[in-house]
């Protein structure tokens, strides 16, 4: 497959995912808007690193992956690069718990995350896409 396709093809997933963060947003599923975050930044750095001909491994998090790559990307996604794993490390550990809260402790996903929670989670999945979307833009035109 060719890399381009794959790559637009994760950012527009990762479009969708967004679109639905912002929806839960609106309705106030805190938590929803936690998980479609994650997966909004996670397709999208997964597209940035197949844009650039990397592999990119099969987890949820690939900020380490990011990171050992810089020297791939151009200077202004270089810069953004430490924000971005951080984004995506900060929002993979959520993921599980936005789902299923914390069964051990008895907790909900609803008593895990508020407002602020989804409102961090939503600006990183936003600052994300933008990233990518520029990258693939650049690259592929």
């Amino acid at each position: 497959m060719r890399t381009d396709v794959m790559a637009r093809e994760f950012l527009e997933r990762a479009r969708s995912r967004l679109l639905a963060a912002e929806a839960a947003m609106e309705r106030g599923d805190h938590p929803d808007v936690v998980r479609f975050s994650q997966e909004c930044v996670e397709l999208s750095l997964k597209a940035c690193l197949r844009a650039v001909g990397i592999e990119y491994p099969k987890v949820h998090d690939v900020s380490d992956v990011l990171l050992a790559s810089e020297g791939k990307f151009p200077g202004w996604m270089r810069s953004m690069l430490p924000r971005l794993a951080e984004i995506s490390r900060d929002l993979a550990a959520k993921r599980s718990p936005a789902m299923y809260g914390l069964e051990t402790l008895g907790r909900l996903p609803s008593e895990l995350f508020d407002e602020g929670d989804a409102e961090e989670a939503l600006e990183g999945a936003r600052l994300s896409y933008e990233a990518s979307s520029r990258l693939i833009e650049e690259l592929f035109r």
